[in-house]
């Protein structure tokens, strides 16, 4: 088995204007890292647009069509007060984010792939069920998780998130879900202000790790190796979502955190081996934030290599 990767063009589409972090150049510099020769065992898939009913595995219905009501025919229509916003490709973009997360699922479940990354944008665990903020319009990771509990039968399925900003999205559609894990390490204090330790969720489901401004990698390792790890194991998930941000790297101009390529590889083959020991391996890793081109493409280029060596 191998690692596939699922995108689409339309998520270049995906345009919210000249200066917004968001851009398209994101998508770019992933690609051409996963594009250099030592990438070249990687299979390549179109993502398949998402579905309404997919969007309603985590999304209220009101929202999901006030969602599609804005997308706009031309300009741009600003969903949060002008962090999120939507362009006229914004929408086709993020159904083929949620139709990759889900697609990407099915193809670990059934055994087509190792693993999988999805190398799609926007970015989504922002999202809450019923609010756009954060850049975020639907939130793939959390509906790729609930995706495997219905429609593979699942009954149990984690999220990891190393993003510097916290999912606020995804701890809010699984805090009340006790088959479902969130597990977040992330600046604090820092955009969105959620992630306290203290958050716990319905029955200890969300760990959440927040972690100093101008954190060093050792003391990243440490407090991920002796808080998140440990929890995920216990959690026993029967897969593994990944909510993949680079913007923890020291060049993120967005954050404060020190990390370096082969800090995402660690974190990777960490989670790597507790998914070989409980869960056959299963990982479904999403993109999520990075706002450095260097940063984000070393960073996701350590991270794809890391899985592709499961």
């Amino acid at each position: 088995m191998h690692t596939l990767v699922f995108h689409h063009q339309a998520c270049f589409g995906h345009e919210p204007g000249p200066g917004h972090p968001e851009s398209p150049w994101r998508l770019h510099a992933v690609l051409t890292a996963l594009r250099q020769p030592e990438f070249a065992q990687l299979a390549w898939r179109e993502a398949p647009p998402g579905t309404r009913e997919q969007l309603l595995l985590v999304h209220d219905a009101d929202y999901i069509d006030a969602i599609v009501d804005a997308a706009p025919l031309g300009g741009l229509v600003a969903l949060d007060g002008g962090d999120t916003l939507m362009s006229p490709g914004s929408l086709e973009a993020v159904m083929r984010c949620v139709g990759a997360a889900c697609a990407g699922v099915d193809a670990v479940m059934t055994g087509e792939a190792a693993n999988v990354f999805c190398a799609t944008r926007p970015c989504g665990h922002h999202a809450e069920p019923g609010r756009a903020m954060g850049f975020c319009l639907f939130n793939q990771a959390a509906i790729a998780a609930v995706h495997a509990l219905e429609a593979h039968g699942l009954q149990r399925v984690a999220v990891i998130d190393f993003d510097v900003h916290h999912g606020n999205g995804t701890q809010a559609a699984f805090f009340d879900r006790r088959e479902l894990f969130y597990g977040s390490s992330h600046q604090s204090p820092l955009y969105p202000g959620t992630g306290a330790a203290s958050e716990t969720g319905v029955s200890g489901n969300i760990v959440n790790v927040p972690l100093p401004s101008g954190c060093s990698p050792d003391l990243f390792c440490a407090r991920t190796a002796g808080v998140l790890l440990p929890a995920l194991r216990e959690f026993a998930p029967q897969l593994i979502v990944i909510s993949a941000g680079f913007d923890a790297h020291r060049l993120d101009p967005l954050a404060n955190m020190n990390l370096e390529n082969e800090d995402f590889a660690w974190i990777t083959r960490e989670v790597m081996e507790i998914a070989r020991d409980v869960c056959q391996g299963r990982i479904v890793s999403i993109l999520e934030g990075g706002y450095s081109a260097q940063g984000l493409a070393g960073g996701c280029a350590a991270h794809v290599r890391a899985l592709m060596q499961g």
